[in-house]
């Protein structure tokens, strides 16, 4: 269970402020099909290689295993579900993925956004995701309890409600077992370390291992 949380303004604030991340992926002929990552500073490798992140470990697992697929890392740092959808179409229509990892929505309860908007934003998502013929994976998050039992509650339960919906694959929560551990954490106590990226991989692993075919 995901433990109380609290952060610092200071940290909160850093979190917030986006920064661009290349899109980087193995070479792949053009039969490989696409996951495509959509999501925030906890998918775009914050403070580590894009080889140490979770992304760069499921393509390296993707290939152990012989799955056949290509891994597009479409993450932002300081992305919101306003800002992926803004940016979603032009992403479908250049890498045309199988499935789409959505990892969105921390920074929208970090900035103590309305939830109906985010849940508005991220069923928009969906929604053109499915008209692309892509399958969507939901990673799940939650955000600490400073910001109010009723919003950190309605936050996390949002996830499971578009799941249900749209009867999509949802990974509970994506710091699983490592929000907290603050050995786990970088400097800023809210990013993952690169020790704790397989552990979010774990996390990810055998909901996404529903959707892939060899």
């Amino acid at each position: 269970m995901y433990k109380r949380l609290t952060y610092p303004l200071f940290i909160i604030i850093t979190y917030l402020f986006p920064a661009p991340v290349i899109i980087q992926a193995a070479e792949y002929d053009n039969s490989s099909a696409v996951i495509l990552v959509l999501g925030d500073s906890l998918s775009a490798a914050y403070g580590i290689s894009q080889d140490e992140s979770w992304v760069g470990l499921l393509q390296k697992r993707l290939t152990q295993k012989h799955y056949s697929y290509k891994v597009v890392n479409a993450s932002i740092t300081g992305e919101t579900t306003s800002g992926g959808l803004s940016r979603l179409d032009h992403a479908l229509a250049t890498h045309i993925p199988d499935i789409v990892i959505l990892e969105l929505g921390a920074n929208d309860g970090l900035r103590g956004l309305p939830i109906t908007q985010m849940q508005h934003n991220l069923s928009a998502i969906i929604v053109r995701i499915k008209k692309a013929n892509a399958r969507v994976l939901l990673v799940g998050m939650q955000i600490p309890t400073n910001y109010g039992f009723n919003y950190t509650q309605k936050f996390h339960n949002s996830y499971k409600s578009l799941a249900k919906d749209y009867k999509l694959e949802l990974v509970p929560f994506l710091l699983e077992g490592v929000a907290t551990k603050r050995a786990l954490l970088q400097s800023d106590g809210l990013h993952p370390r690169a020790e704790a990226q397989p552990v979010l991989l774990d996390n990810v692993w055998p909901y996404l291992k529903k959707l892939i075919t060899k």
